[in-house]
């Protein structure tokens, strides 16, 4: 074995030995390892500044209690999680995910990949990540009110303007994002710029809301466009019915796209006509309802329980915008025999391992996620930057920077795949261009 290959492999052992228990994050490690090695044998100084092993290992996390009331009287605990993984290129940036699931193997895997994600994009901003077990859903504004004014109490503690300014993610939207914004000013006065994803009335950016769904299509059109082909004309299956897999049908339909299908945890629709993103919109921003309201809208859909990738329909791109690990080898078989021909990713890391192995035998294109979905924390970046001007900029403004850095996502992620010889691995790009910034800076600040 090369010097690289076995510097990779102590390193992994030692994560392994250090956190087992830690699934998401091992997942999230191995696919950026697969990557690297030629970088590493090509800078050797790496190796002996033991890079990877600072790399993965936080800068520091916090682990903490949220205890609130609910509208019954009654005190309810959930855990709060921040991980400021890495501020090498600039301060902390990363979203805050509500949901039962989140823990600190996922809030790690999230914050790794928000490392790269950020470095990607151009902008001087480090990756971070946090969250909490906290359940949005079937809470009233009230009970979500007293949980954010609690997570924010704590968490106020460990972030600012130039230290770590947090975002929305799943589960954490406008109304959430408020709610936290309002405890962070009454415990520390205003500072526009501690958080991002705010509502316009206070320090908000024109398309921040539109980014993520809108980035992936850019990136999409970038991709298809390095092959001489344009969206127009393509089917589209879609996963997901939140923010980024709304406006990705908005902006997929305004470049020609027809994505047929939409979906939630507990279902999904399929319209041969294609989905109306306003309606799915009005369910599920407004009416907080479930994605199959859609199908009794709409004669034309059909509305499914189960996975959307368990469904068979010819198509030529999937954007999966759901979840972590929604497409595993089984399904990534299918969508093979489908005629999916790229696969780019809304969500964080909705691919394993298998799938990904699948795509590549197949010659399927995959766009990972911290390429394809990075326009929300790129425009998250711009609204800091609007913040410390205390300027706003129009929405098309905005939405040509957001295009730009999209375009340049691509093209950097590409060039640094043909680089090293890897032909179309657009993964492995991403994960050499985002590195090698990051890698970059830690060396030259020096062992911290």
């Amino acid at each position: 074995m090369s010097e690289a290959t076995t510097y990779i492999a102590k390193v992994r052992d030692e994560i392994v030995s250090r956190d087992p228990n830690q699934p998401e994050f091992l997942e999230a490690i191995d696919n950026f390892f697969n990557s690297i090695t030629p970088v590493l044998e090509k800078h050797p100084e790496y190796i002996k500044a033991n890079l990877l092993g600072r790399l993965t290992e936080p800068e520091r996390a916090f682990q903490f209690r949220v205890p609130w009331v609910d509208d019954a009287g009654n005190v309810q605990v959930n855990r709060g999680f921040r991980v400021q993984f890495n501020g090498a290129i600039g301060p902390y940036k990363g979203g805050l995910r509500f949901h039962p699931s989140v823990n600190l193997s996922i809030v790690k895997f999230l914050g790794f990949e928000q490392i790269f994600k950020n470095s990607l994009t151009g902008l001087p901003i480090g990756g971070a990540k946090g969250g909490s077990d906290f359940d949005p859903k079937g809470k009233s504004d009230n009970e979500v009110m007293r949980f954010t004014q609690s997570f924010m109490t704590e968490l106020q503690k460990h972030i600012g303007p130039d230290l770590d300014v947090p975002a929305g993610d799943i589960g954490v939207g406008a109304r959430e994002i408020g709610f936290m914004y309002g405890q962070y000013r009454r415990l520390n006065g205003y500072q526009a710029g501690v958080l991002t994803g705010k509502s316009l009335q206070f320090g908000g950016s024109l398309a921040r809301t539109e980014a993520t769904g809108f980035g992936l299509l850019y990136y999409t059109a970038a991709m298809l466009k390095d092959q001489g082909e344009t969206l127009e004309g393509k089917t589209i299956k879609l996963s997901g019915a939140g923010n980024v897999a709304i406006y990705a049908a908005q902006k997929a339909a305004e470049l020609g796209a027809t994505v047929l299908t939409a979906s939630d945890s507990n279902g999904y629709v399929y319209d041969p006509n294609g989905i109306d993103y306003k309606i799915v919109k009005q369910i599920k921003e407004v009416e907080r309802g479930r994605i199959k309201d859609y199908a009794d809208r709409v004669a034309t859909a059909t509305y499914y329980e189960g996975s959307v990738w368990d469904f068979d329909v010819d198509y030529d791109i999937a954007l999966p915008c759901a979840t972590q690990n929604e497409i595993d080898g089984g399904r990534a078989a299918r969508a093979i025999q489908n005629g999916a021909k790229i696969v780019n990713a809304g969500a964080n890391m909705p691919c394993t391992p298998e799938a990904v192995k699948a795509f590549k035998q197949a010659a399927v294109i995959v766009g990972p996620a911290k390429a394809a979905n990075a326009g929300g924390v790129a425009v998250s970046a711009l609204e800091m930057s609007q913040n410390s001007e205390r300027l706003s900029w129009t929405f098309e403004e905005v939405d040509q920077l957001l295009k730009r850095i999209m375009e340049d996502i691509f093209k950097e992620s590409a060039e640094a795949a043909k680089t090293y010889g890897l032909g179309n691995d657009y993964l492995a790009g991403a994960n050499i261009a985002g590195f090698k910034k990051v890698a970059e800076a830690m060396m030259a600040q020096g062992v911290i």
